[in-house]
Protein backbone atom coordinates (compact mmCIF):
# COMPACT_ATOMS: atom_id res chain seq x y z
CA UNK A 1 0.00 0.00 0.00
CA UNK A 2 1.08 3.54 -0.74
CA UNK A 3 1.56 6.03 2.10
CA UNK A 4 -0.04 9.45 1.78
CA UNK A 5 0.59 12.57 3.82
CA UNK A 6 -2.56 14.57 4.39
CA UNK A 7 -1.95 18.13 5.50
CA UNK A 8 -4.77 19.98 7.23
CA UNK A 9 -5.53 22.81 9.62
CA UNK A 10 -6.88 21.44 12.89
CA UNK A 11 -9.46 22.97 15.22
CA UNK A 12 -6.73 25.02 16.95
CA UNK A 13 -5.57 26.63 13.70
CA UNK A 14 -2.35 24.61 13.58
CA UNK A 15 -1.12 22.88 10.43
CA UNK A 16 -0.93 19.10 10.97
CA UNK A 17 0.48 16.30 8.82
CA UNK A 18 -0.93 12.79 9.23
CA UNK A 19 0.19 9.72 7.28
CA UNK A 20 -2.36 7.20 5.99
CA UNK A 21 -2.04 4.07 3.85
CA UNK A 22 -4.27 3.73 0.79
CA UNK A 23 -4.00 1.85 -2.50
CA UNK A 24 -4.73 4.99 -4.53
CA UNK A 25 -4.44 8.71 -3.87
CA UNK A 26 -7.40 9.63 -1.65
CA UNK A 27 -9.65 12.43 -2.82
CA UNK A 28 -10.74 15.11 -0.35
CA UNK A 29 -13.86 13.17 0.67
CA UNK A 30 -11.86 10.03 1.43
CA UNK A 31 -9.20 12.11 3.23
CA UNK A 32 -11.90 13.72 5.37
CA UNK A 33 -13.19 10.29 6.37
CA UNK A 34 -9.65 9.12 7.21
CA UNK A 35 -9.04 12.19 9.36
CA UNK A 36 -12.37 11.76 11.12
CA UNK A 37 -11.66 8.10 11.85
CA UNK A 38 -8.31 8.97 13.45
CA UNK A 39 -9.09 12.23 15.25
CA UNK A 40 -12.82 11.91 15.88
CA UNK A 41 -13.58 8.17 16.07
CA UNK A 42 -17.01 8.63 17.62
CA UNK A 43 -18.07 11.23 15.04
CA UNK A 44 -16.76 8.99 12.26
CA UNK A 45 -19.33 6.38 13.24
CA UNK A 46 -22.26 8.79 12.89
CA UNK A 47 -24.53 8.29 9.92
CA UNK A 48 -24.41 11.12 7.39
CA UNK A 49 -27.43 9.87 5.44
CA UNK A 50 -28.85 13.36 5.62
CA UNK A 51 -25.88 14.73 3.69
CA UNK A 52 -24.47 11.86 1.66
CA UNK A 53 -25.96 11.60 -1.77
CA UNK A 54 -27.47 15.06 -1.59
CA UNK A 55 -24.33 17.13 -1.46
CA UNK A 56 -20.89 16.65 -2.92
CA UNK A 57 -18.08 16.11 -0.39
CA UNK A 58 -20.42 15.76 2.60
CA UNK A 59 -17.62 14.67 4.95
CA UNK A 60 -15.36 17.53 3.86
CA UNK A 61 -18.10 20.09 4.54
CA UNK A 62 -19.10 18.48 7.83
CA UNK A 63 -15.48 18.32 9.02
CA UNK A 64 -15.00 22.01 8.28
CA UNK A 65 -18.32 23.32 9.61
CA UNK A 66 -18.57 21.12 12.71
CA UNK A 67 -14.91 20.68 13.66
CA UNK A 68 -13.09 23.60 11.97
CA UNK A 69 -10.74 21.18 10.19
CA UNK A 70 -9.77 22.04 6.60
CA UNK A 71 -7.74 19.83 4.28
CA UNK A 72 -4.85 21.67 2.63
CA UNK A 73 -3.16 18.94 0.59
CA UNK A 74 -2.53 15.29 -0.10
CA UNK A 75 0.94 14.12 -1.17
CA UNK A 76 2.57 10.76 -1.71
CA UNK A 77 5.40 9.69 0.58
Amino acid sequence: MQKWKITFVDDHGETVNEVFECDERPDNECAAKLIKSRLLPVAAELDLNDLEGRTADASVKELKSQNSIEILGITAI
